[in-house]
């Protein structure tokens, strides 16, 4: 059974760096290059959307209604547990400082903590330093990729996913039952969208809620990347991008 789910997430990791390899620009010039599958993307970010409606955003709603201090135990024990895989990623990283905060972190909040359910370590001043495998690959100079919508997940881009494929090979993730497993993703899914509710009239007021939820992706990739700390980015040439053809014209 191990080997079956070991398989199906090398497959996930190996399909995505195909997309990010493969990916070409559209030929419309004014197509964003960053979104060389975007009429795809739309179709499947509809699919999303309908979805979110029908039943996440619902749920969402439902899973407010357990009072906070239960479920930020759960957030809590959800991030206890991606502890092991921020420490090796921090180290792969030359983030010695941050890797051994987070070793102290999951052996606090484990022990004391009771597997995680209480955030013991944070009011000691070891807060947390969470940095996933598409974090890595990012430093080291790996392309994001062709930015991607997919069905039941959202917005990414091939090196953001694929890296949380081999974050799931950590322990001890890589370890823990189907309904735990499950268990997990559903916690981290109705905290995620419940902290997006803020988001909705944004969305809904903007003149495009695709390209606004893709910027909105880029900022956040970002700022993981590089630690909230994103340097500039380039202003371009509008003088080069036109060319000289177009003044010919005057």
């Amino acid at each position: 059974m191990r080997d079956v789910k070991h398989f199906g997430r090398w497959l996930v990791l190996s399909a995505t760096l195909v997309l990010g390899a493969c990916a070409s620009a559209p030929d419309d010039p004014y197509a964003d290059p960053r979104d060389p599958y975007e009429e795809t993307n739309r179709s499947v970010w509809e699919f999303n959307d309908a979805l979110d409606k029908a039943i996440l955003k619902p749920a969402a709603l439902a899973y407010a209604k357990i009072p906070e201090p239960g479920r930020q135990g759960l957030r809590n024990v959800v991030d206890n547990l991606e502890e092991p895989a921020s420490f090796v990623n921090n180290l792969l990283q030359g983030k010695v400082g941050d890797a051994g905060v987070t070793l102290w972190r999951f052996t606090l909040n484990s022990t004391i903590g009771l597997v995680g359910i209480f955030d013991v370590a944070t009011p000691m001043g070891l807060t947390q330093r969470q940095e996933g495998f598409g974090e890595v690959l990012a430093t080291w100079g790996v392309g994001s990729g062709p930015y991607l919508m997919l069905p039941l997940v959202g917005p990414t881009v091939p090196v953001d996913r694929g890296g949380d494929v081999v974050d799931g090979l950590y322990f001890p993730l890589d370890n823990l039952s189907g309904p735990v497993s499950a268990g997990r993703w559903i916690v981290k899914a109705l905290d995620t969208r419940l902290r997006l509710m803020e988001q909705d009239r944004l969305m809904e007021n903007s003149l495009d809620s695709y390209s606004f939820l893709r910027e909105a992706y880029f900022q956040n990739w970002r700022n993981k990347v590089y630690d909230g700390n994103p340097p500039p980015e380039p202003v371009p040439d509008y003088e080069e991008d036109l060319g000289d053809d177009f003044y010919d014209q005057f």
